[in-house]
């Protein structure tokens, strides 16, 4: 009797500690979403390819097949899908990719981020935007011209953008459907051209130039572009008559820590080769954890990126542009980058003395 006594004391002790302990504030709830919500955004790019085809996979094996038969039936009779933009459309599968889903009101909180408007943009052409740096995962160019977050239908009406990414990626089973869910389109020929010359005008397809081999020397402090040598974007342009704009992400180099190995290295030979093979390079990476600023994790140091848009270069549609054509704009296009960059280093974190070296 005395143990029964003692244990309900012991119980009513702990509600009243539990009622009286002071509860999260919705501010606490909201910081809690906004680092899930990022941590979500990073795992999936990370990992929900390749999970899910695993997945699939085992399913096969299992009494459960017919769910990998169909779902690769569907695969067959969508798989032109992304090379048309996903159709123009945006599917409301998931809601965070969505710009009116969770992406919207929580990925600037986690990430400060600022949209920076020099020029207008009309909506009689349409444009290729370069996106500059391509960093650890292109959080910029997500923040920007995929959630909607910083505003970009609102300051520049009447244009749709798009984010290109690796075509690759288009060939991972879920994963595909998470990336046209958010407007993303492979980064080739047919679903660029597609967008350009089949979907109106008021398009603005953003492409990371610099792509995979950028994201190898991307480190805090360093602002190196791979761009010398990369112009199919350029003739591309000219094919279709879409201005070219420069876009850069201050402070996209230092969401993240990267352990770079120094060229000739075995382990820098092994990142080349997997590029040259895959597409994309294997990063060895770090940022905060989900605890604390001070611990270690995945998701993005909390540091302000800031992206401007700078002035459209004017292209003329020329369907079998030279290479002497093409070189002259890609020329016009890095001048017009350089002076983007040189105009407001300053007033985005980098001092006078900082240089932007185009390789």
């Amino acid at each position: 009797m005395a143990t029964l006594l003692s244990s309900r004391a012991s119980i009513q002790a702990a509600l009243c500690t539990l009622l009286t302990a002071p509860w999260p504030s919705q501010r606490d709830i909201r910081s809690w979403l906004q680092l899930l919500s990022v941590l979500q955004w990073v795992l999936s790019f990370l990992l929900l390819g390749i999970v899910s085809l695993l997945v699939l996979i085992y399913l096969v094996f299992t009494s459960f097949w017919p769910i990998p038969a169909l779902y690769l039936a569907w695969i067959i009779f969508d798989w032109d899908t992304p090379e048309k933009g996903g159709d123009g459309k945006r599917s409301p599968f998931p809601p965070a990719l969505q710009q009116d889903g969770v992406w919207g009101p929580l990925f600037p909180w986690v990430h400060p981020s600022m949209l920076v408007k020099t020029h207008d943009l009309s909506p009689s052409h349409n444009y290729i935007i370069g996106s500059h740096p391509h960093g650890i995962l292109c959080v910029g160019a997500f923040c920007n011209f995929i959630t909607g977050s910083t505003g970009f239908e609102e300051m520049f009406p009447g244009i749709r953008p798009f984010l290109t990414t690796l075509a690759g990626n288009f060939r991972l089973p879920v994963f595909r459907e998470y990336l046209m869910s958010g407007g993303l389109c492979p980064v080739t020929r047919r679903a660029i051209g597609y967008l350009l010359s089949k979907n109106g005008t008021g398009n603005a397809v953003a492409v990371v130039i610099g792509g995979a081999a950028e994201s190898l020397s991307c480190r805090p402090g360093i602002t190196t572009l791979i761009l010398k040598n990369r112009k199919g974007f350029v003739r591309l342009a000219l094919q279709h008559g879409a201005h070219l704009v420069p876009s850069f992400s201050f402070g996209e180099n230092d969401l993240f820590r990267q352990v770079v190995f120094e060229e000739g290295s075995w382990m820098r030979s092994i990142q080349q080769r997997f590029q040259k093979m895959m597409g994309f390079a294997p990063c060895v990476f770090y940022g905060r954890g989900l605890t604390s600023i001070q611990s270690w994790g995945l998701l993005p140091y909390a540091k302000p990126i800031t992206t401007v848009v700078g002035e459209p270069v004017t292209v003329p549609k020329i369907e079998d542009p030279s290479s002497e054509v093409v070189d002259m704009y890609h020329e016009m296009y890095v001048r017009s980058l350089l002076k983007l960059f040189n105009d407001n280093k300053t007033k985005y974190g980098l001092s006078e003395t900082d240089e932007l070296h185009i390789l």
